[in-house]
């Protein structure tokens, strides 16, 4: 088959299922458009603009099945893919190559104009495309921890597949950036842009309650903006893990102590308070079976992460949040590390080869997918946030999606080494942007501020943060900040406190690191290698 363009949109031509005894091929499928092999049938229905996939199992558990679309691929085509959580550094257009999987969605560029091919946000599985000369596969990853599912009869939803063509007149970024809005029916936004102060890069997980108070009034002071007040998030260290109860979030240490009290006056002092918090991690005296013991390897001395199809654990995870927030008074929960607690990798470690999790390990319940107890973990907090603002951590932005304001969308800036901030942070924000209010608000890491970095590098990190349109979050080392940092972070404030049109990367088609952008009529350039 020969076509001008990719379409996926379309009924495949085979199919190929893994199950525990091995691959199956399934080239025919009924007049209803059911592929069957033994007692596993996924059905592919063609919409009006859309293909959905439906999998229904008996007895037989599911590892995974993959979708073929055989064409010629034009040979001129670059290519854009997503991170399956948050991005590391290495995003950027490149020709085919034929064994990277492309997460979620990827985008083509023929020289004139960019197409979409995806699944919505919300999908039952961990889905990745890959492109070679002759066909598109999509994998639909739906193990249960590191097993098969087990169905046993329901008819799961697996995903809907998309495609966005460009409209006449949309810029190339434009294109990008519409195809992603349709990635999403009912995305969670803030209602005001979120700025302030978190710190994580500052304390490094060694805070205490008057650097927290310290900090709130120093950038509290520098905001101008009466109707939308900064937030003074505090990060890691500030949990108790000796509280003697079954939770780590009930109490702050020795640093911090009531932690009720050091929210109220983070208020007075003219500042939004938020709190870090590790939902599955936990200490060993909670009961055994509450306990993933496949992930021993990721917690301290005495610690365990907790199983989240427990039901236990769930109500825990409730009570938590509900005390963060409504006892408590937290109006920002930054909430983290759920992906490598229950996956065991960091996006960057799930491959096409080895997958999105090691082999042989189970949930309590094995009914439910992956993507799906990811799903429910996180509609979960967000029903018991209330009105609070949640940011995702290590989260799967293409199944938070709709569950968090915020995500963190790329790895870890750096008050220490600007080579990191300038590979993590403007890598993030050029290719991931596009993503901001169509998802969720999106968030590149925060600007941090310490002698160790010059300042000429951290100031144009900062005024493209500022201009983005994105949150902007600054760590700021105590003795650090002179007049012309604090001039330059009133004005950062001041600017992204109110709404700005969405940045627009310039030469990102040439450039993994773009140095030219465009903020509504306003362009911009910058230099990140000259100190």
């Amino acid at each position: 088959m020969t076509m001008e363009k990719i379409t996926v949109q379309r009924q495949p031509s085979y199919l190929r299922v893994q199950t525990n005894e091995g691959h199956y091929l399934i080239r025919n499928r009924n007049r209803d458009n059911h592929w069957r092999h033994g007692d596993i049938s996924i059905q592919t229905v063609s919409g009006d603009d859309n293909l959905k996939i439906y999998l229904t199992g008996g007895p037989t558990p599911v590892l995974q099945f993959q979708l073929r679309w055989q064409q010629r691929i034009p040979e001129n085509l670059r290519f854009l893919g997503d991170h399956w959580e948050r991005s590391y550094g290495d995003m950027a257009w490149n020709s085919m190559f034929p064994d990277k999987p492309m997460p979620w969605y990827f985008l083509t560029f023929d020289g004139t104009q960019i197409q979409g091919h995806g699944v919505k946000t919300g999908a039952a599985a961990f889905c990745h495309w890959q492109v070679d000369p002759f066909g598109v596969s999509l994998v639909m990853d739906v193990r249960s921890g590191g097993v098969g599912v087990e169905l046993n009869g329901r008819n799961l939803e697996v995903a809907t597949i998309i495609e966005y063509s460009p409209k006449t007149g949309e810029t190339l970024y434009e294109n990008a950036r519409n195809f992603v809005t349709h990635l999403c029916d009912h995305p969670l936004i803030p209602t005001q842009p979120a700025y302030g102060v978190n710190n994580s890069y500052s304390a490094h997980g060694h805070g205490t309650r008057e650097q927290i108070l310290t900090d709130s009034a120093r950038h509290a002071d520098l905001a101008t903006n009466s109707a939308n007040r900064p937030f003074s998030l505090i990060d890691m260290g500030w949990e108790n893990s000796r509280s003697g109860t079954l939770s780590n979030w009930r109490a702050g240490n020795e640093r911090f102590a009531d932690m009720d009290q050091l929210a109220a006056k983070i208020k007075t002092l003219g500042a939004r308070p938020g709190i870090w918090y590790r939902p599955l991690l936990s200490h060993e005296g909670v009961p055994e079976r509450w306990i993933l013991t496949s992930r021993e390897d990721f917690t301290g001395h005495g610690r365990c992460i907790l199983d989240p199809t427990v039901p236990e654990v769930q109500r825990q995870i409730r009570d938590d949040i509900k005390l963060l927030t409504a006892q408590w008074g937290y109006e920002l929960i930054k909430y983290d590390a759920t992906t490598r607690d229950i996956l065991g990798r960091w996006g960057k470690n799930m491959t096409s080869e080895g997958g999105v999790t090691d082999e042989g390990w189970r949930f309590s319940d094995s009914s439910r997918t992956n993507a799906e107890v990811l799903i429910n973990l996180y509609r979960l907090i967000h029903h018991a946030a209330g009105p609070s603002l949640l940011m995702g951590c290590n989260t799967v932005g293409h199944l938070c999606a709709g569950h968090v304001h915020l995500q963190r969308i790329g790895d870890n800036t750096s008050s220490r080494d600007w080579n990191i901030t300038r590979k993590m942070g403007v890598n993030t924000l050029a290719f991931r942007a596009m993503q901001h209010r169509a998802l969720f608000a999106v968030d590149a890491d925060c600007v941090g501020l310490s002698k160790e970095i010059p300042w000429k590098m951290n100031q144009q990190w900062l005024d493209l943060l500022a201009a983005s349109g994105t949150s902007l979050f600054v760590s700021a080392d105590v003795d650090y900040l002179k007049d012309k940092q604090t001039a330059a972070l009133r004005a950062a404030y001041t600017r992204a406190a109110k709404p700005q049109p969405l940045i627009q990367p310039i030469d990102w088609l040439n450039n993994s690191c773009p140095t030219r952008w465009k903020a509504g009529e306003e362009f911009l350039e910058f230099n990140w290698w000259n100190i």
